[in-house]
């Protein structure tokens, strides 16, 4: 059953890759996989492949990437990925030597992949179970990983009608699991190669901090009290922007999860009397040739909301901000949390977060604050307004949470049996 719900998806992809332009790029860089595979892959070199589903999962797996080539340079990185959102991003990335897509998940396409790469070890991170792959990197004596996973009662895996599916979960050599729950529940069903080793996105994110860059334009636009909402769709965006028409005393920094020109114009449009300025426009005026730099920062330092209209720089902006808001909470499901926790300032998220393990524990120490409407998000910004102590106090909390949970990247790789006796096998030709 499984095998023909994999080709049907693939005609369904083939199909809709005629109407959608990002099916389209899925579609076209799992055909051309195989082309890569073939140009790229050294035969005499030993390959760790690496499959993550998106970008988030890739920062999840980074650590490990970059930990495992600067202490083991005698293997090469194959990294791979299913979604556009993430190859489009890192399909540069230079802490890999090959990046294709991961072609859709048929008995032929596995053979054919593994055959080409022969990977002497595999990391899935977090989420990713697919049978033929793991069945065949399983007959292959290949040692297989799942990283960060996370599982719980209600996943397939656990119910009746899952048991044959759920059977894909014994192809691992090890999981490295979030939680004490997702190891109590593999080891429900008999699988016992388990360790609770956290989150490696905990150990990424301080990575990021650690790397943070300098951003003049928010720099001259961060003066006084500061408001960082990253990652927002509109249903985010018309609760606290509403709060900041009425809080002028506050400047507004906005970087949405959507930067098209129709989102932006309805942010804007919510914006009632405040000054405005994007980013792209606020760093052509500071890169200006004009001899005056008064005029160049006049129009920056006089606004009051900032927009981010482009990528890649939200990690670092968190830090100039005494307050966070981290969207999706009202949809799809909360974005990376840690990213803004790390700078040790609070972080305010929408209702539908059960399902993030860091969202539940941010709530507990008092780091993240949930809200639901207006009205709750209104009285918990008055409340750390008035009260400097209590707004500190959830921010050391924020802070400590996500510098508490580092680390699961060195536990990992400790654990790896193949990697230490690759280390002795090192020291002995030495």
């Amino acid at each position: 059953m499984y095998n023909i719900i994999m080709y049907a998806i693939q005609l369904g992809v083939a199909i809709a890759s005629l109407f959608n332009e990002k099916v389209r790029k899925m579609w076209r860089g799992e055909r051309e996989a195989f082309r890569i595979l073939k140009e790229q892959v050294d035969p005499n070199a030993q390959y760790v492949w690496f499959h993550a589903a998106s970008l988030g999962e890739f920062e999840q797996g980074r650590p490990i990437i970059e930990r495992l080539r600067q202490e083991y340079p005698q293997y090469k990185i194959l990294l791979t990925f299913y979604s556009p959102s993430g190859y489009e991003v890192r399909k540069n990335y230079q802490g890999a030597d090959i990046i294709c897509y991961m072609p859709i998940d048929t008995v032929t396409n596995a053979r054919r992949f593994l055959r080409l790469v022969r990977p002497c070890m595999a990391f899935f991170i977090k989420y990713e179970f697919w049978y033929n792959f793991l069945h065949i990197l399983k007959h292959r004596n290949v040692p297989t990983y799942s990283v960060s996973s996370i599982f719980r009662p209600n996943q397939v895996f656990f119910r009746w009608y899952g048991k044959n599916y759920g059977r894909v979960l014994r192809c691992f050599t090890k999981f490295f699991v979030q939680n004490e729950q997702s190891k109590e529940l593999l080891n429900s069903i008999g699988i016992t190669e388990v360790e609770i080793t956290g989150d490696t996105r905990f150990d990424r994110v301080l990575q990021i901090k650690e790397a943070a860059k300098e951003l003049p334009v928010v720099e001259a636009f961060a003066a006084g009290r500061l408001f960082v909402a990253g990652s927002s769709w509109l249903p985010d965006e018309e609760i606290f922007i509403k709060y900041f028409n009425e809080h002028r005393d506050w400047k507004l920094i906005i970087a949405p999860h959507v930067i098209g020109e129709d989102h932006l114009q309805q942010i804007e449009n919510l914006l009632e009397g405040r000054k405005v300025i994007r980013y792209t426009e606020a760093e052509k005026s500071l890169n200006a040739s004009d001899t005056s730099l008064t005029s160049h920062l006049s129009p920056l330092t006089s606004s009051d909301v900032l927009i981010i209209d482009c990528f890649g720089l939200l990690s670092s902006i968190y830090r100039y901000g005494q307050i966070a808001y981290v969207g999706g909470g009202f949809g799809v499901g909360i974005h990376n949390l840690p990213e803004a926790a790390v700078w040790g300032i609070p972080v305010f998220f929408g209702p539908n977060n059960e399902r993030f393990q860091e969202a539940q524990e941010l709530k507990k120490n008092g780091g993240g604050l949930e809200i639901h409407n207006y009205e709750e998000f209104a009285a918990r910004m008055d409340e750390l307004t008035a009260d400097p102590a209590s707004l500190l106090k959830r921010g050391e909390a924020a802070g400590g949470y996500v510098k508490g949970n580092a680390g699961a990247t060195e536990i990992i790789l400790r654990q790896l049996t193949v990697l230490r006796v690759a280390k002795r096998q090192s020291r002995a030709d030495s």
